[in-house]
Order: structure tokens, then C-alpha cells, then sequence
């Protein structure tokens, strides 16, 4: 009896044994096919892709090592800082190709290691692998890409193990915080983790450890802006983005602001996006005398003025923008931009009458030029299939199915879905809507949607294992 009972378990672990490898060589296949994208995008452009004016303010500072005072915050910079003495945009951009496929590799790790199976995590990361978004995105030089890496690897490092330990907290708690100083609207994300922690009673170590782990190098960023700008701040530009947002609805004659702030009052200058009230010549902030950032201050006082007097037509605004993210099309917005699901095929000029450009070419890569598709390659790379619907509509429904995994008892999905919903909302309430800043939300609704299926089937409790990843109720 005992020998029969020793050699079922043998056999038992052997089957297991075999469907792991089954499923780390399906993973290794889409990985290469991944790879061999990436080398082909590489071969079928001559240039990394450089975009008026981010990509020269993040080169700028990268080369000066000051924070700039509107835009941008400078953890992009630093990044951009450790490969200048390559002088080549191309090398950037074949180190983001790399952490492109760490991000696809963090997250099946992630799911395998909740038990998923490899044909079921390998799926998960189809859209960072494959979405020719992501792809783009890798070949530019933009923060948005790190901001992904960063906050998959946080995630990674807090739902490594069931019970989260005092030293996961605090390093998921810095890498949260390197992506707020990389860009501003990953900030917040430091307090849904520590409300993740406090709603699964991880205990006060693991929620300080956390807690000031993020918190240290925010404030030592703010300090550091604050010795070039006067300001404790990460960024000089929140409060003139949300007066940007406001201009779509905001009505002086409910608002009522103090005469200061009445200045900043719709003028009648109409345009198709809130974010371009920001640039709009005509816009009531841009006849103001000086710098539209030297009014950074009076304008969030404004713009909390408007949504205060006018919470429900704010809200409209947020929710109708929002909705373009699901769209089975491609919607133009602003209408001068238009979405693409393929690679562009063409050749792309750099404005060359700012000082700036000339600048960075002379201090960080002299060979900076504008951007040219290179043949065959580039024609193989038009041609390439990838359905905008898997883009746009297939996003709505994995966020609908993560929603319904992070509810009732099972809330294995709750951390991954709040991040994923955080991501694709804040930009749009903070600024406006924009078809890159829905990019980093895609990869947390992928892993929420993968958790919430897989615990449904389950019943809640990944094999052999405890449940307790359970949010107490």
C-alpha cells in the first residue's frame, strides 16, 4: 500500500513538473517572437523617436542634473544620466526595448507564482508584447515606459508572497516613489499601496516600512526642486494643468472667483481638448504677462474653485473623456492627433529652429536627427497586424472582469485593478485624456483580469496553498 501511495505521488509530482516546463517553454516562445519585434523595429528605423519638446527637456536635464521647474520631474533623467556616456539616443532606446520584456517577464512571474497556468500567464502579456503602443513607446524617449517597469516591479515585490514581509513594503514603497519622481501622477500610488497593506492588516511594520520608504525620496526630491525653484513641490505645472481641465466646463457666473482668479475665467477661446488650453495663445492664462507656469499657483486655486462650484459637470467631463479609452476605433483627441494601432512608416523631421534641439545634440548625442522608417524593414513593420479593438475594447472588458475579482471575498485581483483604474483615470481628472496615457493602466487590468478569472475557477485558492491573500472582510 505504501509503495502504491509513493508511486502515485511520484507520478503525481512528475505531471506537475511537466506542466511547469510545459508552460515555461509557451512563455519562451512568445518571448522570442517578443524579442525578434523588438529587433525588427530596431532595424526598421534609423533613430530613436524624439518628440517636441519632452524628449529634449528629459535630455536637457539629464545632461545639467537640475530639476526642471514646469513639466517634468527628473527620475527619467537619472535613467537618461546613466547611459549619456553612451551619446546615443539608439543605445536608450534598445535598453527600454529590454525592460519592455521585463515588464512581460515580471508578469508572468507574477502569475505563475499565483498558480496560474503558463498558457493563461503567457496570455496576460500578449498586449505589453505585442501592442505595437507599447513597442512605440519603447523606442521613444519618454518617461512612460519607466513609470510601467517601475510600478510592475513594485507590484511583483509586494504580491511575491501572500503575507507581504517588512522588506518587500519598504522596497515596493521606493519603487512607487521612483515612479511619482519619474512622473507625478504615479505619487498617489504610494497611498493606495499603504491602504492595501492596512486593508489586509500587514501589520504597522510592513505599513511604516512602506510608508517611509516611499515617502523619503519624494521629500528629498521636493527639497532638492525647492533649492533651484523656491518651492517644496515635485513639479510646477499641477495647477495649470487642472485649470487646462476646468476651461471644458467652468462658468464664472456659478464660480464666482475673487477678482485675482477671475482673470483665469473663460474667454471664449474654444479649442477640441482640454490639454490644449494649456498652449492655446487665445486662452485667458497665455495673455496673462511672463511665463504660463509663473501662474502655477493661482490657477490650481482656481481650478479647485470651478470643481468645487461645479462637481457634477467635472465629473461629465472625466467620465466622458475616460470612455474613449474602449472605443472598437481609434478616436482622434485632440483632433491634430491621430491614434494608430500599426507602426508608422515614413520619415519624421525635428523642429530645428529651437535652440534646444541644437543644444542636446551638442551635449548628449551629436547624432540626434529626426526619425526615418528604413527598407524593407519599415514596410514589414507597416504591415503588421495588431486589431485596434484589442487595444481599446479589450482593455474595458479586462477592467470589468479585474472589478468583479476585487470584490466579495475573493480580492486577490483588488491591488493590480486599483492601480490599473488609478492610472487610466488621474490623467484624464488632472489634465485630459490622451491614448498614450492610457498605456500604463493596460498591463495592472491584464494581471488583475488573469487573478480574478483564475479565482474564480480556483475557487479563491491557488493549489496547495493557504488563502491567506484573502482581504479580511
Amino acid at each position: 500500500m505504501a509503495t502504491t501511495l509513493t508511486a502515485f505521488a511520484r507520478s503525481r509530482t512528475r505531471g506537475v513538473t511537466a506542466r511547469k516546463r510545459q508552460g515555461h517553454r509557451l512563455f519562451a516562445i512568445v518571448l522570442a517572437l517578443a524579442a525578434a519585434l523588438r529587433v525588427l523595429v530596431m532595424l526598421g528605423y534609423d533613430t530613436a523617436q524624439l518628440y517636441w519638446y519632452d524628449s529634449f527637456t528629459y535630455l536637457d536635464t539629464a545632461v545639467h542634473m537640475r530639476p526642471q521647474g514646469a513639466l517634468h520631474p527628473a527620475g527619467y533623467s537619472w535613467f537618461l544620466w546613466l547611459l549619456r556616456p553612451f551619446h546615443s539616443v539608439e543605445v536608450v532606446a534598445g535598453v527600454q526595448h529590454a525592460m519592455g520584456l521585463g515588464i512581460g517577464v515580471m508578469i508572468y512571474v507574477l502569475l505563475r507564482r499565483r498558480s496560474l497556468p503558463g498558457w493563461g500567464a503567457s496570455l496576460a502579456t500578449v498586449p505589453v508584447l505585442f501592442d505595437p503602443s507599447f513597442v512605440r513607446l519603447e523606442h521613444a524617449i519618454l518617461s512612460d515606459l519607466q513609470v510601467i517597469f517601475l510600478v510592475v516591479a513594485a507590484l511583483l515585490v509586494v504580491m511575491w508572497r501572500e503575507r507581504v514581509s517588512t522588506r518587500a513594503a519598504a522596497l515596493a514603497g521606493l519603487l512607487l516613489a521612483l515612479a511619482g519622481l519619474t512622473r507625478t501622477a504615479a505619487v498617489p500610488l504610494l497611498g493606495l499601496l499603504v491602504l492595501y497593506l492596512l486593508l489586509r492588516r500587514a501589520g504597522w511594520r510592513r505599513i511604516v516600512a512602506a510608508a517611509v520608504a516611499g515617502a523619503l525620496p519624494l521629500l528629498a526630491y521636493a527639497g532638492w526642486y525647492a533649492q533651484h525653484h523656491g518651492r517644496f513641490a515635485l513639479s510646477g505645472s499641477d495647477g495649470v494643468a487642472l485649470w487646462a481641465r476646468t476651461m471644458t466646463f467652468a462658468d464664472c457666473s456659478i464660480i464666482r472667483p475673487p477678482a485675482k482668479e477671475a482673470v483665469l475665467c473663460p474667454n471664449g477661446t474654444v479649442v477640441d481638448a482640454a490639454s490644449e488650453y494649456v498652449w492655446a495663445p487665445g486662452a485667458s492664462l497665455n495673455r496673462l504677462p511672463g511665463d504660463r507656469f509663473a501662474y502655477n499657483d493661482l490657477a490650481r486655486s482656481f481650478a479647485l474653485r470651478a470643481i468645487a462650484a461645479q462637481p457634477l459637470d467635472y465629473l461629465r467631463e472625466v467620465a466622458v473623456n475616460t470612455s474613449l479609452a474602449f472605443t472598437w476605433e481609434p478616436v482622434p483627441h485632440p483632433d491634430r492627433v491621430t491614434p494608430m494601432s500599426t507602426f508608422p512608416h515614413g520619415s519624421w523631421t525635428l523642429p530645428e529652429q529651437h535652440g534646444l534641439i541644437g543644444k542636446v545634440r551638442r551635449e548628449y548625442d551629436t547624432g540626434i536627427r529626426g526619425m526615418s522608417s528604413v527598407e524593407p524593414w519599415g514596410t514589414i513593420l507597416a504591415a503588421y497586424p495588431y486589431p485596434w479593438f484589442l487595444h481599446g475594447t479589450l482593455f474595458g472588458v479586462l477592467l470589468l472582469a479585474g472589478g468583479a475579482g476585487s470584490i466579495g471575498r475573493r480580492r486577490a485581483a483588488l491591488l493590480p485593478w486599483t492601480f490599473s483604474m488609478f492610472l487610466l483615470v488621474a490623467p484624464v481628472a488632472a489634465l485630459d485624456f490622451d491614448h498614450r496615457y492610457v498605456l500604463p493602466a493596460i498591463p495592472f487590468a491584464c494581471v488583475a483580469a488573469a487573478l480574478a478569472v483564475h479565482g474564480y475557477r480556483a475557487g479563491g485558492i491557488a493549489p496547495g496553498r493557504r488563502a491567506d491573500y484573502r482581504v479580511p472582510v
